[in-house]
């Protein structure tokens, strides 16, 4: 109880004043060490200097902020949906927490204004907002608790900026799709990693495959593992909406493939 009180006293001369307000207009409180905060908009192109010296960026409460948003995500979904299966709850976690998602909330809250970082890299990285997003969780999760890093998730992120139903009415991600679509037909999807290097900005590329029934179907290239899976899936998924000799073929592979596991079956068959 003390220690609450002498943090709010301590942090009154320093309410209403920056760097403080521009958090507070984000996450609708004061922050009690304002240097998660900034370090949390830090992109590693940009990094910061603490009072103690010490360099930093974003990077490691970018990780600690992956972890806390799936349980805080995955807990909220527990109690939301008490009815629905383990499958349905990981499909509605992952479109949640998807980068695509995360950029769109982080801009909406106007992080991006905060972000600090070179001008180039933002025009590289498609992902930095929500990565920035991620490490602010983190921040307030070290600042002020899971409670309210929970709060903030649901209540700012959720009520204000994201439907629940509206994400439970949408499409499911391509690779989930495709995953999917692989199960129904017993045929088995693979996502490779072909290639990996930088740009001339010195941003991270990935160039995918992805496999069905180890015929490469489609290739996908982006700035994380997922991105590029994400686009090698898009585009399977549309080789296999349009091109129908494809379809077949594969068709015919899973077919081919059930006859074959029947006649083990019964070539199995004791007689006693």
């Amino acid at each position: 109880m003390i220690k609450k009180l002498y943090k709010k006293i301590r942090a009154i001369p320093r309410k209403g004043k920056e760097p403080y307000l521009s958090f507070y207009n984000i996450v609708g409180f004061y922050p009690h060490d304002i240097s998660l905060y900034q370090q949390a908009v830090a992109h590693k192109s940009s990094s910061i200097r603490l009072n103690n010296g010490k360099w930093v960026n974003n990077e490691r409460l970018e990780f600690l902020g992956d972890a806390i948003l799936d349980a805080i995500i995955a807990d909220i979904l527990f109690k939301e949906f008490v009815n629905k299966k383990e499958g349905f709850l990981t499909n509605m976690r992952s479109r949640i927490v998807q980068r695509e998602t995360m950029n769109k909330l982080a801009v909406e809250l106007g992080l991006d204004k905060l972000l600090v970082t070179s001008t180039r890299n933002v025009a590289h990285n498609t992902n930095i907002y929500g990565d920035a997003l991620e490490a602010l969780i983190a921040a307030i999760y070290l600042d002020q608790g899971y409670r309210v890093a929970k709060k903030f998730v649901f209540h700012t992120l959720i009520e204000n900026h994201l439907d629940i139903e509206d994400v439970v009415k949408t499409e499911i991600d391509f690779k989930s799709r495709l995953i999917e679509w692989g199960q129904k037909h017993k045929l088995e999807v693979r996502f490779d990693i072909i290639d990996s290097y930088q740009d001339t900005n010195h941003n991270p590329i990935f160039h995918s495959s992805v496999l069905i029934a180890d015929i490469v179907t489609a290739e996908g290239i982006g700035y994380s593992k997922k991105e590029s899976h994400q686009k090698a899936a898009e585009k399977a998924l549309k080789i296999i909406e349009e091109d129908k000799e494809f379809e077949k073929k594969l068709l015919d592979i899973a077919n081919g493939i059930e006859k074959d596991n029947k006649e083990d079956i019964d070539s199995t068959q004791f007689v006693i």
